[in-house]
């Protein structure tokens, strides 16, 4: 499957790119590219929709981490959207789980960001016992823990 990417701003200042399709080493470089044009162009506060994606390799993960990269270099960040099993065990695997924040949802993730908007909550599954930990997006509240089973 191709890749596609959809562009769209959800907040002031946060720009949300929504990828479909396989994150491989043919189809990365697109991927690479649009995180590098939003960058040039001044958006340094990302979310990348990743609900659609069906297959992420080593290739994917290093676009995202350089993309990552380059946006802190100007005080910015990328946060990613994402429940899928198969593609969160690859940031556990990895260890990337701590070096972006994984939220599940796009309102969620701009929630985080905006303390204006709604709170949402952000949902990491422990590897070793697959119990996931939940933590309350709230505005102006650093969060409340809560713990929920996994599968």
């Amino acid at each position: 499957m191709d890749l596609m990417l959809k562009e769209y701003t959800a907040a002031a200042g946060t720009t949300v790119v929504e990828v479909s399709g396989e994150i491989d080493v043919y189809t990365a470089p697109r991927l690479r590219e649009k995180l590098i044009s939003l960058a040039d162009a001044g958006s340094y506060h990302l979310i990348v929709d990743m609900e659609r994606v069906e297959f992420l390799d080593s290739t994917g993960l290093g676009v995202l981490v350089g993309g990552l990269k380059r946006v802190r270099a100007y005080d910015g960040g990328i946060d990613l959207v994402c429940t899928q099993g198969r593609i969160l065990k690859i940031f556990r695997i990895t260890g990337l789980s701590k070096v972006f924040d994984i939220f599940d949802t796009v309102d969620e993730a701009v929630a985080a960001h905006n303390p204006g908007r709604p709170g949402g909550h952000l949902t990491v599954v422990d590897p070793e016992t697959s119990d996931a930990q939940t933590s309350d997006l709230k505005a102006g509240n650093p969060g409340t823990e809560g713990k929920t089973e996994g599968n």
